[in-house]
């Protein structure tokens, strides 16, 4: 009797303890699940801040300004002539226009509205990066209003335009935007309603050289820089082009003042 019953204490003890270690098994394997899908959640959270902290700062080119002739006499600049080139979301190239200002120094005028800051993060496709539109350049050496018109307020630019890549419903929604830019502007509750944190007008300026290519950026959630870096690569052939152009115009300009006195 008592060798069965140590036998069935026995039994017992097995029976508890392997349901203790099958418990404790499981409560293990229950906390490393939990714990790679508290780490797969982690990792989630820290890849979707770094693509937000990423679309904060980028910025992306959207325009840039060459000096195509320089006109000087004793000793100051007289007129600068620039290449205005704007570029698209997709990087391409718009045609260029050409202004010439007095001096060196010249204003772009510009309107840019900025979004709220949880679209940028939620990567929004309508309202994921900041407008720009340009619509004036001037010298210092001139009134504003005597400036020379790139794009008309009121109208979408012609870099927002139709574009197979973007939704109709975002480029729609861009048309109404510059139709409503003051609007925009003066009206809070317009802006909340259209998820805008601000439209304004920006004017970078700067002094231009004919050794440097300028360059302006539109940040993601900001307003617009312009930088500036020594000419080179195909804007430097260009440039050589140009100079050789206007070298054989004034070579036939000379020849037909001697054969025509």
């Amino acid at each position: 009797m008592v060798p069965q019953l140590f036998k069935l204490v026995g039994l017992v003890l097995l029976v508890v303890g392997g349901s203790v270690a099958l418990w404790q098994y499981e409560k293990h394997r229950s906390r490393e699940a939990e714990l790679q899908r508290e780490v797969r959640r982690l990792e989630e959270q820290r890849k979707h801040l770094a693509g937000f902290v990423q679309r904060l700062t980028s910025e992306r080119r959207v325009a840039e300004i060459l000096v195509t002739e320089q006109v000087r006499s004793n000793g100051r600049v007289d007129t600068t002539t620039l290449m205005f080139v704007e570029y698209g979301r997709d990087g391409r190239q718009l045609p260029p226009r050409f202004f010439t200002i007095k001096g060196n120094v010249a204003h772009i005028d510009a309107l840019v509205i900025k979004f709220d800051r949880g679209f940028i993060e939620q990567n929004d496709p309508m309202r994921g990066q900041s407008l720009v539109l340009f619509y004036r350049l001037f010298g210092d050496q001139q009134a504003p209003a005597e400036g020379f018109r790139i794009d008309e307020p009121g109208r979408s630019p012609e870099v927002y335009r139709p574009d197979p890549s973007i939704p109709s419903t975002a480029q729609a929604f861009e048309v109404e935007l510059w139709r409503n830019f003051w609007r925009l502007a003066d009206d809070p509750a317009y802006r909340q309603e259209k998820g805008v944190r601000v439209a304004q007008g920006e004017s970078p300026w700067t002094y231009f050289y004919p050794d440097k290519v300028y360059t302006l950026t539109l940040e993601a959630a900001g307003g617009l820089s312009l930088t500036s870096k020594p000419i080179d690569g195909l804007w430097q052939r260009y440039r050589e082009a140009m100079e050789r152009q206007r070298g054989a115009a004034g070579e036939t300009r000379s020849e037909a003042r001697m054969t025509h006195p």
